[in-house]
């Protein structure tokens, strides 16, 4: 297999800042597509993986699994894509393509030997390391390229492949839609697309948020309601109010004081990943046949069907488009909760 070298920002080492290097990227084959990565965009576990808070990592590691760009060649084989087709790439490459949920286009939750291969600190079907969006170029099988539509700009677009379909997967999949109150908690790279989907979707949405301080931006976004969950009577005066909470959120929250929150029968589900374990009382659930679930990524099929969906409704993420040498200063500035609402590389920068 050939390999050419592409410029890349990676952290070398999990205490060190991102630095520019150059990375391999295999020559397209059969079914593979060159892209030209027009932007990237920083997710909140991209800072996690480079800086090893979850697990050892080979590296150098070039994080980006939000990414939008275009076709610049494409394999003999390759049908599902041409060259200057505007595409993404979200946060896998591959997967087994044989398991029971592959083949029910589940691929995030492959279950099969190689399991699914993340766009980035990742080992690939051919013992390569994967790296990220935070490049010039990315080679992928055209199986696990999207398409964006025109209607959606590129650089707006790329929050979607990651942060829009983790809050559309379960909003689809627990029938957000007209009738349906539903909150949710953050108002962050997840949460203000949460809103724009539910409400999209026809769902009367909520926002939960520590405090007031972005109430206008919420309802500009499409919710209808906004609450302080620091204010004790906010969970006095909605309780069993909701048919579906989706907590965009890693903090340690009360989890029964949420729970609290929904209707018989409703539903909370985890989208943020906690580094400890969220303690659940069973009377919070068994009392009302309330639900406590979890939900990660989307599959192929439905990655295109929220980026079809966002076009549709005129719906893409609220971004502030930085070079990339304000990387490691952007990394900062999410953890400090100060961007609105996503960053965003130029790859035209790197």
């Amino acid at each position: 297999m050939t390999h050419t070298t592409i410029p890349a920002y990676a952290a070398p080492s999990p205490a060190a800042p991102l630095e520019r290097i150059t990375v391999p990227r295999r020559s397209p084959g059969e079914h593979d597509v060159l892209i030209e990565i027009k932007y990237s965009g920083i997710c909140h576990s991209d800072i996690h993986t480079a800086r090893g808070e979850w697990g050892e990592r080979a590296f150098p590691v070039v994080p980006g699994h939000e990414i939008a760009g275009v076709v610049t060649a494409v394999g003999s084989g390759v049908t599902r894509h041409t060259v200057g087709d505007r595409v993404g790439v979200g946060c896998f490459v591959d997967s087994c393509r044989t398991c029971e949920n592959c083949l029910a286009g589940l691929q995030q939750y492959c279950t099969g030997e190689l399991g699914m291969v993340g766009t980035y600190a990742a080992t690939g079907r051919d013992g390569e390391l994967t790296y990220g969006g935070y490049s010039t170029h990315i080679v992928v099988d055209e199986n696990y390229v999207l398409r964006i539509p025109d209607g959606i700009p590129l650089d707006a677009a790329a929050p979607l492949l990651c942060a829009g379909i983790t809050v559309y997967s379960p909003l689809a999949h627990w029938q957000a839609g007209p009738g349906k109150k539903v909150a949710v908690v953050g108002l962050g790279g997840l949460g203000h697309l949460g809103v724009k989907i539910a409400r999209a979707m026809g769902a009367e949405v909520t926002v939960l948020s520590q405090s007031l301080r972005k109430k206008d931006d919420g309802l500009r976004l499409g919710a209808e309601h906004y609450h302080a969950t620091s204010d004790p009577a906010t969970f006095e005066a909605l309780a069993g109010t909701f048919d579906l909470i989706i907590n965009t959120v890693s903090a340690d929250l009360d989890l029964d004081a949420y729970l609290g929150l929904l209707r018989s029968g409703g539903t909370l589900v985890q989208l943020g990943a906690p580094e400890k374990p969220l303690p659940v009382s069973p009377f919070a659930l068994i009392t009302h046949r309330r639900s406590f679930a979890g939900s990660m990524i989307g599959g192929i099929p439905e990655t295109q069907e929220m980026l079809d969906f966002c076009a549709e409704h005129g719906l893409a993420a609220d971004i502030e488009l930085i070079r990339a040498d304000q990387i490691n200063e952007a990394y900062e500035r999410v953890l400090a909760s100060d961007v609105r609402y996503r960053f965003v590389i130029d790859a035209a920068t790197i």
